[in-house]
C-alpha cells in the first residue's frame, strides 16, 4: 500500500456542492473552479467525500446560526442584496450572484457538520487519527461582524467556534489560521474573548493590513491572539518555525486550560506559485504544518481537530496542497 493510500484512508472530506452556486464574474480568482478541482483531485486519490447537497438547507436557520457572530442587520442586508440582483456588496472583492447566499449558507452548514463528525470520530476508538476537512467556498476568515470583505461573506469558522462553546464539554477553542492573508475577521470577532485562542501566520505587510505582532487581544482576551507575520519570500523553514513558536506560545498562554477543540482555517495561498501571495511554501511545508497541528491537538484535546478551506488560488495545484496537508495530519497522529 502506498503512502498516499494510507493517509487517504484516514481522511474525510465534507462538502456541499451548492457552494458552487456562488459565481463571481469571469477573472475573479475565488471561483467555483477551485472547489471542482479540489473535489476531483481528492476523490482521485481515494479520499472519502461526503456531499451534503441532497440535504434540506434552511436559509433562515443558516442566518440564525450566522447571527451568533454577525450583526443581524448585516445578514439581512446581504440576503436582500442577493435577492435584488445587486452586483456586489461592500467592496469590489465581494461580488454577488443569485446563488451567493445559498452557497454561503451551505458552506457554514457543511463546516458545522464536519465539526460534529470530527468530534464523534475523535471520541471513537476506531476513529482515532481521522483527518476531517470541510471543502467549502466562499471562504470566511475576512468577514467582519457587519461587513463582507476579501471574498468572504460569513465567518464560517467563527460560527463553528461559537457553536462549539455551547457544548458542556467545550470551554475553550483554538482557531489556527495559516492562510497567506491575515484572518482579520476571525481575530476581530474574538479579540476580547478568553474562551477563543486565535493564532495566525501570514505574509506581512500585506492585505488586509492587520496581523502585527503587537495585536495580542484586549480585555479578557489579552494574550489570546497570537500573530506571526512572515516577510515576502519566506518559505518552508520560516513557515514551520513560526508554527513551532505559535504552538509553544499557546501552551504558555493556556497553561492548565488547554483548548478543548482545534479549528483550522486552512489557506493554501502561501504556496510558492499562488497568484495572490508572495510566500514560498511548498507541499512539504503544508505537510509539516499538518503534522504539527495534529500533534498539538492530540496533546491538548484528544485529537479534536477539524479544518476548513480558506484561500488557495492556484486551481491546478490546490488538490496536491490539500492532500499534503491531510497526509501531515494523518502522520501527526
Amino acid at each position: 500500500m502506498s503512502t498516499t493510500e494510507a493517509w487517504a484512508e484516514r481522511a474525510l472530506v465534507i462538502t456541499d456542492t451548492r457552494c458552487l452556486q456562488h459565481r463571481p464574474p469571469p477573472g475573479m480568482p475565488e471561483s467555483p473552479a477551485r472547489l471542482r478541482s479540489l473535489l476531483d483531485g481528492l476523490g482521485g486519490r481515494g479520499v472519502e467525500i461526503v456531499d451534503r447537497a441532497d440535504l434540506d438547507l434552511s436559509e433562515d436557520a443558516a442566518a440564525r446560526l450566522a447571527s451568533t457572530v454577525h450583526d443581524e442587520k448585516y445578514l439581512q442586508r446581504l440576503r436582500r442584496a442577493v435577492q435584488r440582483g445587486d452586483g456586489l456588496i461592500d467592496s469590489a472583492d465581494n461580488p454577488l450572484s443569485p446563488g451567493t447566499w445559498v452557497a454561503t449558507a451551505a458552506a457554514t452548514a457543511a463546516l458545522l457538520d464536519a465539526v460534529d463528525r470530527g468530534l464523534d470520530l475523535a471520541a471513537a476508538d476506531d476513529g482515532a487519527g481521522a483527518a476531517v476537512f470541510a471543502a467549502v467556498r466562499p471562504p470566511g476568515h475576512h468577514a467582519l461582524a457587519d461587513t463582507a470583505m476579501g471574498f468572504c461573506y460569513v465567518a464560517h469558522v467563527a460560527v463553528a467556534a461559537q457553536r462549539l462553546l455551547e457544548r458542556d464539554e467545550i470551554d475553550r477553542v483554538a482557531i489556527l489560521d495559516f492562510d497567506v492573508h491575515h484572518g482579520n475577521g476571525t481575530q476581530a470577532l474574538f479579540f476580547d474573548r478568553a474562551d477563543v485562542v486565535f493564532a495566525s501566520s501570514h505574509q506581512w505587510p500585506f492585505y488586509p493590513g492587520t496581523g502585527a505582532v503587537g495585536e495580542t487581544g484586549e480585555g479578557a482576551g489579552a494574550g489570546t491572539t497570537i500573530n506571526r507575520p512572515l516577510a515576502a519570500g519566506a518559505g518552508d523553514e520560516e513557515f514551520l518555525a513560526a508554527w513551532d513558536e505559535i504552538l509553544d506560545q499557546i501552551d504558555t498562554v493556556c497553561g492548565d486550560t488547554a483548548p478543548d477543540c482545534v479549528l483550522v482555517s486552512a489557506g493554501f495561498d502561501a504556496w510558492r506559485d499562488d497568484p495572490l501571495g508572495g510566500l514560498r511554501v511548498t507541499e512539504a511545508g503544508f505537510r509539516g504544518v499538518g503534522e504539527r497541528l495534529a500533534q498539538a491537538a492530540d496533546r491538548w484535546c484528544g485529537g479534536r481537530l477539524v479544518s476548513t478551506l480558506e484561500g488557495g488560488y492556484d486551481v491546478d495545484a490546490l488538490p496536491s496542497l490539500v492532500a499534503a496537508y491531510l497526509e501531515g495530519l494523518a502522520k501527526g497522529r
